[in-house]
């Protein structure tokens, strides 16, 4: 693996790691946005691997997918949108309590288990392997 595309992947795992950490602190707002940023670095890790080249500067998850030429499920695309939906709003709410109801934990229990699947997809795709 080339070792940038291994720098994002450790930084993406890492990631995940502290978005567990929010969760059980229950800073559910940033346990989503951390999960959303573990999945942005490990497909930036995909496009080094497949291009060879820095990935863009860009949050946008489905655009990065189609960068690296990626064909996933339809589940974990539909994911993957979503969270460029939310992304901003995580990022910088309007409202503060409405963003803290919007994203109870419920929806980040939820969320979190998808980050961790389409995660493990990510970390598994053939690109990766030696």
């Amino acid at each position: 693996m080339i070792p940038e595309a291994q720098e994002w992947l450790a930084q993406a795992e890492y990631d995940f790691s502290a978005a567990e950490v929010m969760f059980k602190a229950r800073r559910y707002i940033y346990s989503i946005f951390m999960g959303q940023l573990a999945l942005e670095k490990a497909l930036k890790a995909l496009v080094v691997q497949k291009t060879g080249q820095t990935p863009p500067k860009t949050h946008k998850l489905v655009y990065l997918t189609e960068t690296a030429q990626l064909s996933l499920a339809e589940d974990h695309l539909k994911f993957l949108g979503i969270l460029d939906a939310i992304g901003p709003n995580a990022r910088y709410p309007k409202d503060l309590q409405a963003a803290l109801k919007a994203y109870s934990r419920k929806v980040a229990k939820d969320y979190l288990a998808r980050t961790k699947e389409v995660l493990e997809c990510l970390k598994n795709d053939p690109i990766l392997k030696p």
